[in-house]
């Protein structure tokens, strides 16, 4: 990719967003196919390239939680490819017909899905995010510009290059993607003022980020929230359930942003819970910073302070709090959620439905792990990002949230008195 200005990208990628607004949902599938091989054809460059970001954010000290989503492995530059086909076999939003009647002149009108046009993307520290984000764009007939920080950025400048040439190499503008990391924070701020060029902008990644980008952005933002997530024990949870559940939650992977980072136990619970659940969380290295009554049924407790009931650890760190009631569970997620993700774990029906009903989250679960909250296992194929806005999108954003709509009317010649 030949140096220009951010402003000049920007504009490359709005030519481009016409060329792939009119692709056939075939030859969209096919660039995908193409960009799926072309990551597995070059799995050993790609992950070469993220070895020297590694070893540079080691040396910058940026914290084991950051290097693990930064790392690819082979596991990992297989999933992509994957997660690449299967946003492929997905079907096409563009052309949708959502809506539509018959005007009573007898005008036809119906409302169909368009692509947005220009989706840019900022985010830190994620290589695979330059890839499902550009999957996702592609697939509903968007160009897209990638800020993917300076963390990533041997990986991101290998893999924006290998789906380039992927497109190039079936005949679709490469210009389809681009990237202004080069530019750094003048990328970014190109980015949130490419009013015109820029259609929609997407932040992943810390609450920091995000909120410079709701705050500076002149264009529209679909804001993707961090993660302060709870799980809710009430004293019907089953053993197993309650101990299987939150291990899952917060060890499988603790620095992604729907792992749980507060557990709430009701008071009758507390004896027979709270040393099952936090000696099962001790025993896998998480640390639990726990309220008096926590540390008083358990050992090697550190004492929690308020900001540990606001803080996303994204490490092998979680809070935990006995509450008295469900009505106290509540009133403590109210206060501190970031509307990402909150599940109870119990077998009492009307609880379970009340939870459901009243916590306002992008996704509320019973009896499940946080971790399911994620587009691939939506079903999505791979995610835009957790959204956690009430307008447009909410929750994990997949084709259809990358999509706008438009009307089209079909007349015969009417005119309107």
């Amino acid at each position: 990719m030949t140096t220009a200005s951010p402003q000049d990208r920007l504009a490359r990628a709005k030519e481009a967003s016409r060329a792939t607004a009119r692709l056939t949902s075939d030859e969209k599938a096919r660039a995908l196919e193409a960009i799926a091989s072309a990551v597995e054809g070059n799995a050993a460059a790609i992950i070469a390239a993220n070895a020297r970001d590694i070893d540079e954010g080691r040396a910058n000290g940026i914290g084991e939680s950051l290097i693990d989503r930064l790392r690819l492995d082979a596991k990992r530059v297989s999933a992509l490819s994957s997660a690449v086909r299967q946003i492929a076999a997905l079907p096409d939003p563009v052309g949708q017909v959502i809506g539509g009647h018959r005007m009573p002149n007898g005008v036809n009108l119906q409302q169909v899905r368009v692509p947005f046009g220009v989706v840019g993307a900022i985010y830190e520290a994620r290589p695979n995010v330059t890839v499902d984000i550009a999957a996702l764009a592609l697939r509903s007939g968007n160009a897209i510009v990638l800020r993917g920080g300076s963390a990533a950025r041997e990986s991101n400048t290998v893999l924006v290059q290998v789906m380039r040439d992927a497109l190039e190499s079936v005949d679709v503008t490469p210009e389809a993607i681009q990237t202004v990391d080069e530019f750094g924070r003048d990328g970014a701020k190109a980015l949130m003022h490419g009013r015109g060029f820029v259609d929609v902008l997407v932040p992943r990644g810390s609450a920091a980020l995000i909120e410079t980008v709701v705050t500076e952005s002149t264009v529209p933002v679909i804001e993707t929230g961090a993660g302060n997530v709870h799980i809710v024990l009430d004293e019907s949870a089953p053993d197993d359930w309650a101990r299987e559940i939150v291990v899952n939650a917060k060890v499988q992977r603790p620095s992604v942003c729907n792992a749980v980072e507060t557990v709430l136990v009701l008071r009758q619970a507390a004896p027979r819970l709270v040393p099952l659940v936090a000696s099962a969380l001790q025993s896998e290295g998480v640390a639990v910073h726990g309220d008096d009554m926590v540390a008083g049924l358990m050992s090697n407790v550190i004492p929690a302070t308020e900001e540990d009931w606001a803080t996303e650890y994204l490490s092998l760190d979680v809070a935990m709090k006995v509450v008295d009631t469900l009505d106290d569970a509540l009133a403590h997620i109210r206060k501190y959620s970031t509307g990402h993700t909150e599940s109870i774990i119990t077998t009492d029906s009307r609880n379970a439905e009340r939870f459901l009903a009243e916590v306002d989250s992008a996704v509320v679960m019973a009896n499940a792990s946080t971790r399911f909250t994620d587009g691939a296992e939506f079903g999505f194929g791979a995610e835009v990002g957790i959204s956690t806005q009430k307008l447009h999108a909410r929750g994990p954003m997949g084709l259809s949230e990358l999509t706008s709509t438009k009307w089209l009317a079909r007349g015969a010649g009417q005119t309107r008195a």
